[in-house]
C-alpha cells in the first residue's frame, strides 16, 4: 500500500511541475511519471451525456497510439484520469454509469470479473462526487489499478481482465462516449 501511495503522491508532484492542457477549461499535465515510467499526454477529451458535459479525460500511454481496443488489451503501464466538471455528476449517477460501462466494454460478460466491478463501484460511493474532483486510474502490470480520487488512495484491482474491462468503458469497440474515444486516441 506504501508503494502505491507513493505512487500516486509522484503522479500529482510530477504533473504539476510539467506543462499543461486545458481541455474544456481542466488543465490536464502532458504527462504524468508513474514508478519509473514517464507517460506522456496520448489524448484527452470531454465526456457528455445528454448533452451535457460531465468531465474531461486524458489518457496517458507509454507510447502514443490510436488503437483503442489494443490500448486497452495491452499489458503495458497507463493511466486515466478523469476530471469532473458538471454538478450534476452524483455518486449514484456515476456508479450507474460506470455499471454501465463494464456491461458495454464486456459485452455483458461481467460475470468472472462481477466482484471487483462491485467493489470498484462502491469507491464512488464513499463520499459524495463535486464538481472539481480528479480521478486516476493507474494501471502497473505488476501490481493492478491503482484508483485515487484527488490524490487519495482509494483501493487496488489486481487482474489484466479487469484493466481491459476498464479501460475498454473509454476506449472499447463500444465507448461510453463516441468522442471521447476520439480525443482519447488523439484523433
Amino acid at each position: 500500500m506504501k508503494t502505491f501511495l507513493s505512487l500516486i503522491i509522484a503522479v500529482g508532484i510530477f504533473s504539476s511541475a510539467h506543462s499543461q492542457i486545458t481541455v474544456g477549461g481542466v488543465s490536464l499535465p502532458s504527462a504524468l511519471k508513474v514508478a519509473d515510467k514517464v507517460l506522456p499526454l496520448n489524448g484527452a477529451g470531454i465526456r457528455k451525456k445528454l448533452f451535457i458535459e460531465v468531465y474531461v479525460g486524458g489518457l496517458y500511454l507509454t507510447t502514443k497510439s490510436n488503437n483503442g481496443d489494443a490500448i486497452a488489451k495491452t499489458n503495458e503501464p497507463m493511466a486515466m484520469r478523469i476530471a469532473i466538471t458538471s454538478g450534476m455528476v452524483t455518486s449514484e449517477k456515476m456508479a450507474e454509469a460506470t455499471k454501465e460501462g463494464f456491461a458495454k466494454s464486456t459485452g455483458g460478460k461481467t460475470a468472472p470479473i462481477q466482484d471487483k466491478v462491485d467493489k470498484f463501484l462502491a469507491l464512488f460511493k464513499r463520499e459524495p462526487i463535486v464538481k472539481g474532483d480528479v480521478y486516476d486510474f493507474v494501471y502497473l502490470p505488476s501490481s493492478g489499478v491503482s484508483v485515487s480520487k484527488n490524490g487519495k488512495l482509494l483501493d487496488v484491482f489486481t487482474g489484466q481482465d479487469f484493466k481491459t474491462a476498464l479501460f475498454g468503458i473509454w476506449l472499447g469497440n463500444d465507448p461510453v462516449d463516441s468522442g471521447l474515444k476520439t480525443g482519447l486516441l488523439g484523433s
